[in-house]
């Protein structure tokens, strides 16, 4: 796909040119034409004109309201020098010159006093035209300056020399690939479903989490029907007045009508799609507010006639859409672009690796493996962070260990070297991480052990335990979130076992541990006191927690209540992870010992260290 310029009349750019050399030739005019009139005067302090006066070197003068020019005394026939200061508020001027014999008078008009007057009228209001259509020409977008605000700044996509996108550059999405072939095949030949009286969904609408390749699917449909495709983000309609992004809606579905059949596709539709209830969490505006109703028309506009205009949309909030958006008629169809699963993510590492010289040993089967939960993007910056490390290690091709590095590089942050630790608190991160790592043996969801570390990575992580899936999971029990909560609070036990006391490096893990414990009394109804009910009034969307995170509206014995069970729910794994530690205290010292030694430990020999951890047989469950 390659991008199409839009044309540009000429005779904005002459008009806006020649206000601005008129606004200058005026500045100039103003500055040089006094000084064309007549010779310059020297002009001097009210005090020396004053003083001049009180010696008698003033032979005479003209006194003005702006100026006050006098001659001085000469020599012989020859005249004494003209000079002008500038009056002040002198009542006693007048009788000054009067008793020094000074011969005064006002003083006559200038003869180019019109030419000031002129000005004085002309050069305010062009300044302003100049300054006006400067700023109008930086937000127009282009040299149409103030003319060209209302215009849409979508860029155009035809189909050029450069190789277009199609559906097999896109992975991992089979779901919603499979629901944009209708719109493909609509666009190509649209008679064999008007033939029979069905229509196609005006609007599409993709969700999904950042980085899942929602744009891409866009302009893989583009590129599959072989039509213009027009890309604008939701925020560049907005602007500072009010009334430019329903005109620049207005001009893009124009162009499109007039390209037609072809694609829209606004991104990040949030930004002007949000619900217009002013008694909501969003609040009103004026501009968003008129944009989105101009879209809204537009839309519905496409019923009156056979035009093949399809809008395609991206957006990962679609709670925050206004309810108008998504009713049928509009985008009535919603496509989910979910983060891929196993075989999903196997397939986006192909994709980007055909670009990449992959070593003999490469197993991305296995990297797919170790990365639940990573979009698109993510994978496709796991495969440009090896091909990185295997450069910097001077390496021909990507070998299977840069993957690894580049995995941990990503999860954990960069490795600090730098960091040194004293002994003592190098002695304390290896119990902690060891802790991690033996009560995450023995508990079920958290997934399996696969490196442990004492090497600072990140701003503040000293040591780290990686756990790895083994396969991808969508729903936990009780049991087992009890056991992450466990496993995250094993660090901290490891501390009281050994030392008798605690650091503050387990505040991360505290806090995870409480939030987690948290979710599932008020989230999951994980809790037999207060039953199941959920007390979380947060909003789940694609970027995170939500978009609160509070209770709703409990009495305080609910809400002391709750405060309690989470409580529960936290010391229960925090005697749950003491108990398993004391039973096994000898490995821990061996592995801790090993660790020091080596700094890292991982593959067979964690293994073999992990299997020897005892059970305990009385585990809270």
């Amino acid at each position: 796909m390659a991008i199409k310029d839009q044309p540009q009349p000429p005779r904005f750019r002459l008009i806006s040119n020649v206000l601005l050399l008129l606004s200058s030739l005026f500045v100039l005019a103003n500055i040089f034409l006094p000084n064309l009139f007549g010779p310059q005067i020297p002009q001097v302090p009210y005090s020396l004109f004053v003083h001049q006066v009180q010696e008698q070197d003033v032979v005479r003068a003209s006194v003005g309201q702006n100026e006050i020019r006098y001659q001085l005394k000469g020599e012989g026939d020859t005249p004494g020098q003209v000079l002008s200061t500038t009056p002040i508020f002198d009542l006693d001027l007048p009788k000054l010159l009067q008793e020094k014999g000074v011969e005064f008078a006002a003083t006559p008009p200038s003869k180019n006093g019109w030419i000031g007057s002129v000005l004085s009228w002309v050069i305010p209001p062009l300044i302003f035209v100049a300054i006006f259509q400067f700023f109008m020409n930086r937000q127009g977008g282009g040299p149409q300056g103030a003319l060209s605000i209302g215009k849409s700044k979508a860029k155009v996509y035809v189909e050029g020399e450069s190789a277009k996108i199609t559906f097999a550059d896109v992975a991992g999405v089979e779901e919603a690939k499979t629901e944009l072939v209708e719109v493909v095949e609509f666009l190509k030949t649209p008679d064999k479903f008007t033939a029979i009286g069905a229509r196609i969904p005006k609007g599409v609408l993709l969700v999904g989490p950042p980085g899942t390749g929602k744009t891409l699917l866009a302009k893989a449909v583009a590129g599959e029907a072989g039509v213009p495709f027009f890309s604008i983000s939701g925020s560049e309609f907005v602007e500072l007045f009010v009334g430019v992004g329903s005109a620049r809606v207005r001009d893009l579905f124009e162009q499109a009508k007039k390209q037609a059949p072809c694609i829209i596709f606004i991104d990040e539709l949030d930004a002007i799609g949000k619900s217009r209830s002013t008694g909501g969490m969003y609040g009103g505006n004026d501009e968003r507010e008129q944009t989105l109703n101009q879209l809204l028309t537009e839309m519905d506009g496409f019923a009156a006639g056979n035009t093949t205009v399809i809008v395609l949309a991206a957006t990962n909030r679609p709670e925050s859409l206004d309810a108008a958006l998504l009713r049928p008629g509009r985008f009535d169809r919603q496509v989910l672009v979910d983060r891929p699963d196993l075989s999903g993510r196997e397939a986006i590492l192909n994709i980007h690796s055909q670009t990449v010289k992959l070593g003999p040993d490469i197993d991305l089967k296995a990297i797919a493996t170790r990365t639940p939960g990573f979009s698109g993007a993510d994978l496709a910056n796991l495969v440009n962070e090896a091909a990185l490390l295997a450069a910097r290690n001077k390496r021909l091709a990507v070998a299977q260990e840069d993957f690894l590095e580049a995995f941990e590089r990503v999860v954990a942050g960069l490795e600090k070297k730098s960091r040194v630790l004293n002994e003592k608190e190098k002695k304390i991160v290896a119990y902690h991480e060891v802790g991690h790592a033996m009560v995450g043996a023995l508990m079920t969801g958290g997934g399996e052990v696969a490196k442990i570390s004492i090497v600072p990575r990140g701003m503040a992580a000293l040591g780290y335990t990686l756990q790895l899936p083994t396969e991808d999971r969508f729903l936990l029990d009780e049991s087992e979130l009890r056991g992450q909560i466990a496993t995250l609070l094993g660090g901290r036990s490891a501390e009281e076992v050994v030392f008798g006391s605690i650091t503050t490096g387990a505040s991360n893990d505290l806090q995870k541990a409480t939030d987690l414990a948290e979710r599932m009394v008020t989230t999951y109804g994980m809790s037999k006191v207060l039953g199941p009910l959920a007390y979380d009034r947060s909003q789940q969307s694609f970027l995170g927690d939500g978009m609160g995170n509070a209770r709703r509206a409990v009495s305080a014995q609910t809400a002391e209540a709750i405060d309690q069970e989470v409580k529960e729910i936290v010391e229960t794994a925090h005697t749950q992870a003491l108990d398993i530690l004391k039973a096994n205290r000898e490995l821990l010292e061996t592995i801790t010992s090993q660790l020091l030694e080596t700094e890292v430990i991982e593959g067979e020999k964690l293994h073999e260290f992990l299997t020897q951890v005892k059970p305990v047989d009385k585990v809270v469950a």
